[in-house]
C-alpha cells in the first residue's frame, strides 16, 4: 500500500504527498502513477529540474522524485478515488509490481465575500490575507454600532441579546463548507478560532434552535463543533470595535478539522483553513457631496435663523431636523457636538455620528436621538476630561473633496483638523480622536494651524463648495487683504463714508474709521499671516494652486489673550448645500443701497453656479462667537467610490 506522507494547502486546496518508494520492491528501477477521473498526478524530479509536472510518465524511483496528489472531484462514497502505482525493472517491459490508494475527497473550506461584490465567493485564493486598491481582494466588516432592537438603548455592537432579522442585514456572512460523504465527517469534529487579540473585535452568530446566537467572539476564542449534515453552514459576522491606534482593523478566523477519540493525535490537525477581514473605517464627506438631512437647534432667540435654514433646506430638497430645547438644553452649537459621516461594506452602508468629546448641554443629543436603525454612533474620549479644548469640538473637523497630489490619489479627501504653530508647542485635538482618524487610514488628516483663534477652529478660515472645474471644486479662505483692498476701493470710489453695523444695536463704524484704524490693521496683518502658513500648507498637502482658491473678505480682531475672533460675522463660515450656500450676513458698508460686503462675495460665487443666501447670524451666532456653519450640521450622501479600492 502506497502511504501519504503529509498535507499541505495550496490553491487548489489539499495536496498529498506519497511516499511511494516504501512500497517499492527490490530491483525496481521506475514507476508510473494512474488516478481515477478527476485526480490530478503532479511528479517532480528535484534532481533534474524544479517545479511540479503533471500527467502520465515513467520515473525513476528515487527520493529526489516526489509526487503529490490534488482532486477536483468530492468522493460520492468512501475510499471510491483511487490511485495505482506500477512499479518497472531495469528492462522496463513488464511490472514488478502494483500498489493502490484508497482515497475519500472532501470540501472543506471558509467561505466569505473576497471579491467585495456583497455575496459569498468560493475562491479559495488569497482569502486569508486582505489588499487595498480596485485590484484587491478580502472581505469587509461593518461595526455594528446601529441599534436595530427597538427595545435597547445600546448600540448593537454592545448588546449582548440575540440579534433580529433587521440586525442580521449590518452583518457580512462566512460560509463553512463540508461536501462529501455524511459517514466520513463524523468521525472529525471542526472547530473555528479567533485569536485572543481579535476576540472583542468582533462577533460571530450561528442560528440555533430557531434563533441566532453568539458562538464566537467577545469573551469566546473557540467554538467547537460536530458535522451536523449540511453542506453549507452560514455564520453571521459583526464588527465590535473601529481601527484605531491599537488595532489595525484587520480580524482573522481560522477553521481546524481534527479527528476525533484518537489520542494519539489528537492535537494533530487535519486541515486548516483561515479568512481575513478589514472592518470598515468611519468615513467623512466633504460639502462637494450631495445634501441629504440639515440639523439645527432651536433655541430661545432663533427663529428667524431656523426659517431662513428652513426655506434653505427646502430649496436643497432636503430634510430638516430641529433639535428641540429639551434636546439642545440651550446649546446651540451642533456643528461642534459631532460630525456625520458614514461605514460601508459591499452589502450595506448606513450614516455613522461621530460624537465629540466637548460634552456641553448637547453632549446627549448623538446618542439618545441620532443613534437608531440604520444610523449608527462613535465616539472617543480621553481618560482625563482635562485633556479636552475648545480645539476638540468637531467644528475643528473638515475634510477636503477628492484630491490628486503629485500623482497619489485620495480619492475620499484628506480631514483637516487644527493644531499649533508648527513652530512652537500649543492646542492640539485631543490625542484620543487624532489617532482614530489617522487609524481609518482611507482620509489621511492634515493637520492646521488654528490655535491662534479665539475658538480655534478650521471653519473659522476655510471651506469648500462645488465649482465647474477640473478637480469640482473651489477652497475659500478668509482673506484680510482681500477685506482692505475692496474698502480702500471704495474710499477711492467716494464711499469713504459707507456705515458699517447699520441698523444693529452696536457701535457702526465707517469704512474710513476702519482703515484709519492702525491697531486694528495690525492685527489684521497678524491674522493673514497666520491664514498665510495654511494657505501655503493646503496647497502643498492638498496640491493646490492659487486657481483652486478665493479669497473671502474677513476681519478680525484680537482679545486680551492675543487671539482672534470675526469683527464682522464670517463668511467662510457658511452653510453649504449644493448649489445653495447659506452665509453669514456679514452687515457691511451699505453703498448704493447694497452692502458691498456682500455683493463682492455674490460676485465671486454667482459665477460658479452658486446660489448665495445671506442669512442674518449677528446676535443668535456671531456674538457668541460662531456663524452659520457652527450651528448647523449636514448628513451627506456617501461616496460613490468604495473606500477598499483606495489605493494604499
Amino acid at each position: 500500500m502506497v502511504s501519504p506522507k503529509e498535507k499541505s494547502l495550496d490553491s487548489e486546496g489539499s495536496s498529498l504527498y506519497l511516499e511511494y518508494f516504501r512500497s517499492a520492491p527490490p530491483g525496481v528501477s521506475t514507476f508510473d502513477i494512474q488516478g481515477s477521473p478527476g485526480v490530478n498526478v503532479n511528479v517532480a524530479d528535484n534532481n533534474l529540474s524544479k517545479g511540479f509536472f503533471k500527467g502520465a510518465g515513467k520515473w525513476p524511483v528515487s527520493r529526489g522524485v516526489e509526487v503529490s496528489l490534488t482532486t477536483t472531484k468530492v468522493s460520492r462514497e468512501p475510499n471510491d478515488i483511487k490511485v495505482k502505482v506500477t512499479y518497472y525493472g531495469q528492462k522496463e517491459t513488464s511490472d514488478l509490481n502494483n500498489a493502490m490508494l484508497y482515497l475519500t475527497s472532501v470540501d472543506v473550506a471558509l467561505e466569505v465575500d473576497t471579491h467585495r461584490t456583497g455575496a459569498v465567493n468560493g475562491d479559495k485564493a488569497d482569502k486569508a490575507s486582505w489588499t487595498w486598491g480596485p485590484r484587491g481582494h478580502g472581505a469587509v466588516l461593518l461595526v455594528n454600532c446601529d441599534r436595530d432592537k427597538t427595545n435597547s438603548r445600546k448600540m448593537d455592537s454592545l448588546d449582548t441579546s440575540p440579534p433580529n432579522a433587521t440586525d442580521l442585514k449590518d452583518m457580512s456572512t462566512m460560509v463553512l463548507k463540508t461536501c462529501g460523504p455524511h459517514s466520513i465527517f463524523e468521525g472529525y469534529s471542526l472547530c473555528l478560532n479567533i485569536s485572543k487579540e481579535d476576540v472583542d473585535k468582533v462577533e460571530v452568530n450561528l442560528e440555533q434552535d430557531f434563533q441566532y446566537k453568539a458562538i464566537l467572539g467577545r469573551n469566546i476564542t473557540t467554538y467547537e463543533m460536530s458535522y451536523n449534515g449540511k453542506e453549507k453552514t452560514t455564520f453571521y459576522l459583526e464588527g465590535l470595535f473601529f481601527p484605531d491606534v491599537d488595532f489595525p482593523g484587520l480580524v482573522s478566523i481560522q477553521l481546524t478539522l481534527k479527528e476525533k477519540d484518537n489520542k494519539v493525535l489528537k492535537d494533530a490537525l487535519i486541515f486548516t483553513d483561515e479568512v481575513v477581514f478589514r472592518i470598515a473605517p468611519w468615513i467623512m464627506t466633504p460639502n462637494t457631496l450631495e445634501p441629504l438631512e440639515v440639523f439645527v437647534c432651536s433655541v430661545p432667540d432663533n427663529g428667524a435663523f431656523l426659517e431662513k435654514v428652513k426655506s434653505l433646506a427646502k430649496k436643497a430638497n432636503c430634510k430638516l431636523t430641529i433639535c428641540s430645547e429639551l434636546d439642545n438644553r440651550r446649546d446651540r452649537w451642533i456643528q461642534d457636538e459631532m460630525e456625520l459621516g458614514y461605514v460601508e461594506a459591499p452589502q450595506k452602508n448606513f450614516p455613522v455620528v461621530f460624537d465629540s468629546p466637548r460634552n456641553g448641554p448637547l453632549q446627549y443629543y448623538p446618542i439618545k436621538k441620532i443613534l437608531g436603525p440604520d444610523f449608527g454612533y462613535v465616539t472617543r474620549e480621553p481618560v482625563d476630561p482635562n485633556d479636552v479644548s475648545t480645539l476638540d469640538s468637531f467644528g475643528n473637523l473638515e475634510v477636503s473633496p477628492p484630491l490628486t497630489v503629485n500623482g497619489k490619489e485620495y480619492p475620499l479627501g484628506r480631514i483637516l483638523i487644527g493644531g499649533h504653530s508648527p513652530t512652537y508647542d500649543g492646542l492640539r485635538m485631543t490625542k484620543v480622536v487624532r489617532d482614530f482618524l489617522h487609524a481609518q487610514k482611507v482620509q489621511p488628516p492634515l493637520e492646521l494651524w488654528s490655535d491662534w483663534l479665539q475658538v480655534g477652529h478650521v471653519d473659522e478660515f476655510l471651506t469648500f463648495v462645488p465649482a465647474p472645474s477640473p478637480k469640482g471644486f473651489r477652497l475659500l479662505l478668509a482673506s484680510t487683504t482681500a477685506c482692505y483692498k475692496l474698502f480702500q476701493e471704495k474710499k477711492k470710489a467716494g464711499h469713504g463714508d459707507a456705515i458699517m453695523f447699520k441698523g444693529l444695536k452696536v457701535e457702526t463704524c465707517t469704512i474710513d474709521q476702519i482703515l484709519s484704524d492702525e491697531t486694528l490693521k495690525k492685527e489684521n496683518e497678524f491674522v493673514q499671516s497666520c491664514i498665510d502658513t495654511n494657505r501655503d500648507l493646503l496647497k502643498k498637502e492638498l496640491g493646490l494652486s492659487e486657481k483652486d482658491i478665493i479669497d473671502i473678505p474677513a476681519l478680525f480682531k484680537l482679545d486680551s489673550d492675543a487671539l482672534a475672533c470675526a469683527f464682522f460675522p464670517d463668511m467662510v463660515n457658511m452653510l453649504v448645500l449644493g448649489k445653495h450656500l447659506g452665509i453669514p450676513m456679514p452687515f457691511g458698508p451699505i453703498i448704493d443701497g447694497k452692502c458691498c460686503l456682500e455683493e463682492k462675495v455674490s460676485s465671486l460665487l454667482e459665477p460658479l453656479g452658486l446660489s448665495c443666501n445671506y442669512i442674518n447670524d449677528f446676535y443668535t451666532y456671531h456674538l457668541l462667537s460662531g456663524e452659520v456653519h457652527c450651528g448647523t450640521n449636514v448628513r451627506r450622501k456617501p461616496f460613490s467610490f468604495k473606500w477598499w479600492n483606495v489605493p494604499l
